[in-house]
């Protein structure tokens, strides 16, 4: 290994920690990490450094202690299908055995009962697209099925020992959440009937609940209800421009915590609902905040993430009104001084709508080739936070820049909007608006520009190199469709119906999606292409690589396709995640430089 690839290496090899969840009655708390590999449960010694609690055959994809602190139960899932299989084990972490097992469906946890004995879980066992919500006595095992849809839903937590919140996904952004009786199986909807809105993180301490909503509004905020008049919702806090993403209560129901999501930077926040005030922690680092969970009535744990923290658990005192860093996995002692905090911009794309993206640079004005990165999705969004193949492209003189184009989340329900259906092709003009911006504002060559993304980032890579095949030098497509008719054809029917919202329907939409499918514009796509995808990927098959690789190859174009043959959707082993981003760094290097621009010129000439 020479040293740029050494550089490379440490770079892709950094660790977090994440999903801290407090051991009821033990004053400890377990975390997610990678560092044997894959996600596997992990506790701080007395020393403070961290040992592995459980050890599992796969990915760890949830932790969920008793009430009591005496037993745990995790999912896993095997080769990244995301088809979670529960495993319990007792308070030592030893003696994994099998608690819920059917290894061709999903199963997806609503936690312990407040006595402990069961165990609320849905699974899609009666159909590949109907979820069904249960619950199981962990002790005999006995299962019982409390709800019935013919949809997708989850349970949440219990609210007592005899009821549930169960979230049901109407659309592909709105759920409707439910109080359900797991004795009698009646079920009372939260909020209003008939209203579409988005709606989580339900809580419930004596007989008063808070929920976040969107209702009435653009954007979440907190509000408040009673069990004994469900359908009112009271609103408490709200910011007109930004959503409050996560709540947490603490155990005597004195103080909420709150993540407010400003553009993809997070803050924190306490509510008093006593007093009906609020603060905000001020010297936290800038980045995102999630996974919240108390420790006592005084302090919680959260996990904060950030360009330059790919991601450490913290806690915060509410009566020393202070922060405090527990883990410190998410560090690097060779790379870390190389790491970049990104600008917030934002630019007018073709019709005026101001587009915001994340900009990482060198210190230094000259001209230099740019990538740009694409979230997810569609409604996903980029944050402040850790990405190791970002940070390396900026290390060696990239210029990096990672948009929020319409249709993602975090700016209100009218721009997560603005994407859908016959809408698409205005968030690929999004992409395309970047690319000037970059040329015009930040010094980039026009002819040294790349573009990569993920799933549906990686469809929206695909679209912006066959509508405007000009503008880019290389592409990289991470378990990306190819043409939205055959995705919408060939996934699970579990997810059909939520992504047709998005999407539009088959029936409707299906002859725009072939005149619109990278698939079908193949002859368009003139710069070298690289995709990954994962074999067992349970929400975009396989084919949507193969055929698009397939077809670039027949037409002669510069296409490599790379296949993890025990990976899904997401890339987790971390032999997998280093050739990945490897093969990327090496595929933008070699392709955006003068000499490649030159043939790509030449290619187009004679298309």
């Amino acid at each position: 290994m020479n040293e740029e690839e050494k550089v490379l290496f440490d770079f892709l090899k950094v660790n977090s920690a994440y999903e801290a969840k407090v051991i009821p009655g033990t004053g400890t708390f377990t975390f997610l990490s990678k560092l044997t590999g894959i996600p596997q449960v992990w506790k701080l010694n007395s020393e403070g450094k961290p040992v592995q609690f459980i050890s599992t055959h796969d990915r760890v994809l949830s932790v969920h202690h008793s009430p009591a602190g005496d037993r745990t139960v995790v999912g896993v899932d095997n080769k990244g299908n995301e088809k979670q299989q529960l495993y319990i084990v007792g308070p030592t972490g030893d003696d994994l055995k099998v608690l819920v097992e059917s290894k061709e469906h999903f199963h997806y946890v609503g936690g312990w009962s407040s006595d402990g004995n069961y165990l609320s879980y849905s699974s899609n066992r009666r159909h590949p697209g109907y979820f069904d919500v249960f619950i199981i006595d962990v002790e005999n095992r006995e299962v019982e099925q409390v709800f019935t849809t013919d949809v997708n839903c989850v349970p949440l937590s219990w609210i007592d020992h005899e009821s549930l919140f169960v979230s049901v996904m109407e659309t592909n952004i709105d759920r409707a959440i439910y109080i359900v009786n797991v004795g009698t199986k009646e079920s009372i909807r939260l909020g209003r009937e008939g209203t579409a809105v988005r709606m989580a993180s339900p809580i419930v301490i004596n007989g008063k609940g808070y929920v976040l909503t969107d209702a009435d509004e653009d954007t979440l905020h907190l509000c408040t209800f009673s069990l004994d008049a469900p359908e009112k919702l009271e609103k408490l806090l709200h910011w007109e421009k930004w959503d409050i993403e996560e709540i947490s209560l603490s155990p005597d129901g004195e103080s909420l915590s709150f993540t407010l999501n400003e553009g993809g930077i997070y803050k924190l926040g306490i509510y008093y609902p006593k007093s009906n005030t609020y603060e905000i922690v001020d010297e936290l680092p800038q980045g995102v905040v999630g996974s919240m969970s108390w420790l006592s009535n005084d302090s919680f744990l959260f996990t904060l993430k950030s360009p330059i923290n790919p991601g450490d658990i913290w806690s915060y005192s509410l009566s020393a009104k202070k922060v405090k860093r527990l883990t410190f996995i998410g560090q690097s002692e060779t790379v870390g001084g190389y790491w970049k905090e990104p600008k917030l911009y934002s630019y007018p794309s073709f019709d005026g709508l101001e587009i915001p993206y994340f900009f990482y640079n060198r210190d230094s004005d000259e001209k230099k080739p740019a990538v740009i990165y694409v979230h997810g999705g569609p409604e996903g969004q980029s944050k402040a936070e850790y990405n190791p193949v970002l940070q390396y492209l900026v290390y060696k003189g990239f210029a990096v820049a990672v948009p929020n184009i319409r249709g993602s989340n975090g700016y209100g329900r009218a721009y997560l909007k603005l994407d859908d259906a016959d809408k698409r092709l205005d968030a690929v003009a999004d992409l395309a608006s970047l690319a000037e911006e970059l040329v015009h504002s930040h010094q980039v060559l026009p002819d040294k520009i790349g573009i990569m993304g993920r799933s549906y980032g990686g469809f929206m890579v695909l679209s912006a190199l066959a509508h405007y095949p000009e503008l880019w030098a290389a592409g990289v497509d991470i378990v990306g469709m190819s043409n939205l008719r055959t995705f919408l054809t060939n996934t699970g029917e579990w997810r059909r119906y939520l992504r047709e919202f998005e999407y539009g329907s088959l029936e409707t939409y299906s002859a725009y999606f072939d005149e619109t499918a990278p698939m079908n514009l193949t002859h368009n796509m003139i710069a070298p292409l690289l995709i990954f995808h994962g074999r067992n990927d349970s929400r975009v098959p396989v084919s949507e690589a193969e055929q698009l690789a397939s077809d670039l190859k027949n037409m002669n174009r510069e296409v490599e396709l790379v296949i993890f043959e025990d990976e899904g959707h997401q890339t987790e082993k971390i032999e997998n995640h280093i050739a990945m981003h490897t093969k990327t760094v090496e595929f933008f290097n070699k392709y955006l430089n003068t000499e490649v621009s030159d043939q790509r010129r030449s290619v187009k000439g004679s298309s």
